[in-house]
């Protein structure tokens, strides 16, 4: 096997998977070089009139929602760009088809997050394991930090969402597709976008084996929003609203970290194995088992849309920007034959 078919697709013309997301990890790094320059001269400057003007609150708060936004803006902008001129498509075909369906389903995964924290936050409470200390923490500059956390959980669940369903997923699932089998590439492919989302929260604070363990779980739940529909809008609306009432409704740590402000302040005094401790309620079973309830309710919804319920296919067929589907084994690692190509 000669080094061009390695890497190259003669019937796409375009990369073999694998090199397209290696070209994206080079694109989103150069261009997060630029982007951290710019935010850190830009906002360096403007902090201290914020500060001044508005408060220190709202400077802390300008600061994370800018640098969570010049993130997702870098990781948007690398994808736009690797994938019209790599992978040859367009951002609709990594899940945005911003149709009336889309934004059900997105409303959908909005309050399904909303209500599993809800439902595990009530769990705790009724048993004894949480214990409210107070409410709109903290007082001073309340308003302008929530509506920061608004900004950073909704910016977080379009582009971690994109990167690693819409574009780590798809690629892989089309990499894998001629040598597993459709299903096969589409457990293949959320199993590694999947390990690739808990191994991204391994180094937060109080993270261990079991976190890392329970984030991937997590990225099975996502990923269900996304293969069964084809669309990003369960998983973006679910990862948001799972975020900011973990977080910023009910006072919890998400993944590790504090988020400095929250509807209710709480104090953890149940047993770690079932709260998740220090990390937040996804290291614990409560977590996991809201994570089991998630997978279910997304599956009922869309055999209640839909009226059926199957792996869709764009998700390992690419429609790629002259109009063009390949054949499915068209990312073998061997060129796949003209006869099968549409």
């Amino acid at each position: 096997m000669g080094l061009r078919a390695l890497l190259w697709n003669d019937a796409e013309r375009r990369p073999r998977a694998l090199l397209r997301v290696v070209l994206l990890v080079v694109v989103t790094a150069l261009l997060a070089v630029g982007a951290s320059l710019g935010a850190s001269v830009g906002f360096g400057r403007l902090r201290p009139w914020i500060a001044a003007t508005f408060g220190e609150a709202a400077a802390t708060t300008a600061s994370a929602v800018v640098g969570v936004v010049f993130t997702g803006g870098t990781v948007t902008l690398a994808v736009l760009i690797a994938g019209r001129y790599v992978d040859r498509r367009r951002l609709r075909d990594f899940g945005f088809r911003l149709d009336r369906d889309w934004w059900l389903d997105c409303g959908f995964g909005l309050a399904l997050g909303v209500a599993l924290m809800t439902l595990l936050f009530l769990v705790e409470l009724a048993l004894g394991w949480v214990r409210i200390t107070g409410t709109l923490q903290p007082r001073s500059g309340f308003l302008v930090r929530f509506a920061g956390l608004v900004a950073v959980f909704v910016v977080v669940g379009v582009y971690e969402e994109l990167l690693l369903r819409g574009y780590l997923l798809t690629n892989a699932a089309e990499g894998l597709v001629g040598r597993l089998g459709e299903r096969g590439a589409v457990v293949g492919a959320t199993l590694l976008s999947s390990l690739v989302f808990g191994l991204a929260h391994a180094n937060n604070p109080n993270a261990t084996a079991v976190s890392t363990a329970a984030i991937v779980l997590a990225g099975v739940m996502l990923a269900a929003g996304y293969v069964l529909t084809g669309e990003l809008a369960v998983p973006i609306g679910l990862h948001t609203t799972w975020n900011l009432f973990q977080g910023g409704v009910y006072g919890f740590p998400v993944s590790g970290l504090g988020v400095g402000a929250s509807v209710v302040a709480v104090e953890q005094r149940g047993p770690r194995l079932l709260t998740g401790g220090p990390f937040g309620p996804e290291a614990g079973l409560l977590g996991l088992g809201a994570m089991v309830v998630g997978t279910a309710a997304i599956v009922g919804w869309v055999r209640w849309r839909t009226g059926d319920l199957g792996l869709v296919p764009t998700v390992w067929t690419p429609e790629l920007r002259d109009g063009s589907a390949t054949s499915f084994d068209a990312d073998r690692w061997e060129p796949a034959p003209e006869t099968e190509s549409e």
